[in-house]
């Protein structure tokens, strides 16, 4: 061979390398949707449009500013970054699951932290449009259920506040618990929102563990941890509503008509924490269908857990459609009036790619990628699936599905291929049609930062398509992603 003469490229390092410019050309496109909606977001507010967020198109003010919670960060970052990373490809799966519950917590505090004690924690829950603000004027758990709707809509002497009226009332429950059993107080709050959301890092896994990805669920749990929407859930309600949702589903996935039960009661509890979370229907069925056996059980047990949740609540004198039919009036009664809908279609998106991290279109993109190899999979034979097993990730589900359909001559049912495509096609694919659909409803114009992280989690699954050796630079932009919200940025719940 002359000097300087290159050796052949395979076809095979071709395809990587056009998967790895491919995922540059989608970062480079998420950097120009949040810059447009940086600019544009600017303009409109110089321009007096009401846009309500002066750090558009987050919910936040311009604030620079370093905290105690700063070299905390650095140091929990630094740590998943580096033998946490590693320590997860092997670890015992238990030992796994708390450390990482652990780390999520100490990530999510050190940044709220970033903000000061007061700031970040004590007061944040405490300002006249939280819960707490109705906390001591809840005296009869009964009585204040059966005259909910009837305080929601504003310009009323007894209206409730904004974030209590915006939501059916099992989030104001939730702090009214936490007050009569003694831990009332913003300190107490927020901490128990620090919490529950932090539990997402044991729900998620262990729903993609029982729905057979336990491979992916290790390579999805570091970003679970090192999650930017962290800064939102340290602390806001949404980090409650986060948790609460991620273990509905996980409870669902798990084998057993009790479980199932169990995590239908929960996702009926979601459904009087937040109208939006009609929406977890298709993440729900998805979970289902994915279940390794028992479906029809787990779902006839998971809608009577539902169903028992609504009828208590109903039968208490609180009417979910009622409410909600109020809560879309006292929308429009509010900042929603004026923020436009031409600007916060798109610019929610750039929001989204704050709180879920840069790392979600790469990631989806080759979810996307690995959907169509496993959807051809599953109708070709011999050399046609060999091809798209090779071009199928090798966790997850669509990699092992098209092998396992080899030499298979006949289509595949249907509701057969869907449920085949695997957890780490379906679960992002759910959450994605929840998020358009919530966009796309006018409910949702700005501060979908935290609104939209019972969704976000789920988007970050398809992470598990990222090839093993550059999820390190992507959890490393997703840290650096938070750090930066967190530093530049006062946000606001």
């Amino acid at each position: 061979m002359r000097p300087g003469a290159t050796l052949p490229r395979s076809p095979a390092a071709d395809r990587a390398a056009a998967r790895d410019r491919g995922d540059l050309v989608v970062l480079a496109v998420e950097a120009a949707l949040l810059a447009a909606a940086v600019a544009v977001g600017a303009v409109l507010n110089h321009r007096g449009v009401g846009l309500h967020a002066d750090a558009a198109p987050l919910y936040a003010t311009w604030r620079p500013h370093l905290g105690w919670g700063t070299p905390a960060a650095l140091l929990v970052a630094g740590v998943v970054l580096g033998p946490g990373l590693r320590w997860a490809r092997t670890a015992r799966w238990g030992p796994l699951l708390g450390v990482g519950y652990l780390a999520a917590m100490a990530w999510t505090l050190a940044l709220a932290l970033v903000d000061g004690w007061s700031a970040g924690l004590t007061r944040r829950l405490t300002p006249q449009a939280e819960y707490l603000h109705e906390v001591p004027g809840v005296t009869d758990v009964r009585r204040m259920l059966a005259g909910f709707t009837d305080r929601i809509l504003d310009f009323q002497p007894d209206s409730w506040s904004t974030h209590t009226a915006g939501h059916p009332p099992g989030a104001l429950l939730f702090f009214v618990g936490l007050d009569r059993v003694g831990l009332g107080g913003g300190t107490a709050a927020a901490l128990a929102c620090v919490l529950v959301g932090a539990s997402i890092v044991v729900s998620v896994p262990l729903a993609l563990r029982a729905l057979g990805a336990g491979e992916a669920a290790r390579a999805v749990l570091p970003f679970l941890v090192l999650l930017p929407g962290a800064v939102w859930v340290g602390a806001s309600a949404d980090g409650v509503f986060t948790g609460v949702v991620a273990a509905g589903l996980a409870l669902l996935a798990v084998r057993g008509p009790a479980t199932a039960l169990a995590g239908g009661l929960l996702l009926g509890f979601a459904l009087h924490l937040s109208y939006g979370f009609v929406l977890v229907g298709p993440l729900a069925l998805a979970v289902l269908a994915l279940r390794p056996s028992g479906r029809r059980g787990a779902l006839l047990a998971g809608a009577a857990g539902v169903a028992a949740v609504v009828v208590g609540f109903t039968l208490a004198g609180f009417h979910w459609w009622q409410g909600y039919d109020r809560v879309v009036e006292r929308y429009y009664q509010g900042w929603a009036a004026d923020r436009p809908y031409g600007y916060w279609v798109w610019a929610n998106l750039a929001a989204l790619l704050l709180s879920a991290g840069p790392v979600v279109g790469p990631a989806l993109r080759r979810t996307l990628l690995a959907a169509r190899a496993g959807w051809r999979g599953t109708t070709r034979s011999g050399a046609g699936a060999a091809e798209a097993a090779a071009s199928a990730p090798a966790v997850g589900g669509p990699g092992r599905l098209v092998e396992d359909l080899l030499g298979r001559r006949r289509p595949v049912a249907l509701a057969s291929r869907v449920r085949l495509l695997g957890p780490t096609v379906l679960l992002p694919g759910a959450a994605a049609l929840a998020v358009i659909g919530a966009d796309l409803s006018g409910m949702s114009k700005a501060e979908v930062e935290r609104i939209w992280l019972p969704f976000a989690v789920w988007l970050l699954v398809a992470a598990a398509h990222l090839p093993a050796p550059a999820r390190r630079w992507w959890l490393a932009g997703q840290a650096l992603t938070a750090l930066a919200v967190n530093h530049l940025l006062f946000t606001v719940s």
